[in-house]
């Protein structure tokens, strides 16, 4: 299970978390600290298991950087992170049914084949607050950790 679940970090800061699609655990998982403005969780159940019907109150949150979460629907996608000041830290290869959480830094992507991607995050980007693009690491120069 350790290899289900990918931490890619830069000195202290979590970039990211890779769920592989055969990741499985029995009960709740919650992926991410409490204190992170977009929250990913994971449960199993078995058969007959209800969770009350409910409502969730309003409640104004603020939210100081957009976090998103992807999630491979088919294809093969190779995922280049960056930390906070646009440097490269390394990549990763994606596939069907597996789980981005994309919590701090940058990030780049390219389909190593023909797929699909759906992404979760906190909103539109804002009209004045625009993401800031940036030139990519050339390919000689990517690391890829298994």
């Amino acid at each position: 299970m350790a290899n289900d679940i990918i931490r890619i970090t830069s000195k202290k800061n979590l970039l990211a978390l890779i769920i592989k699609a055969k990741f499985k655990q029995d009960g709740l998982k919650f992926f991410v600290p409490d204190e992170y403005s977009q929250q990913l969780g994971y449960m199993k159940c078995l058969k007959g298991h209800i969770i009350a019907s409910h409502v969730h109150r309003p409640a104004l949150r603020k939210i100081k950087l957009a976090q998103e979460v992807l999630f491979i629907r088919s294809g093969k996608v190779r995922i280049d992170f960056y930390d906070a000041k646009k440097h490269y830290v390394e990549s990763r290869i994606v596939k069907q049914g597996d789980v981005v959480f994309l919590a701090f830094g940058g990030h780049g992507f390219e389909f190593l084949k023909d797929g699909e991607m759906m992404e979760v995050k906190q909103g539109p980007f804002l009209k004045e607050i625009q993401p800031i693009r940036f030139a990519a690491v050339k390919k000689d120069k990517i690391k890829f950790k298994k």
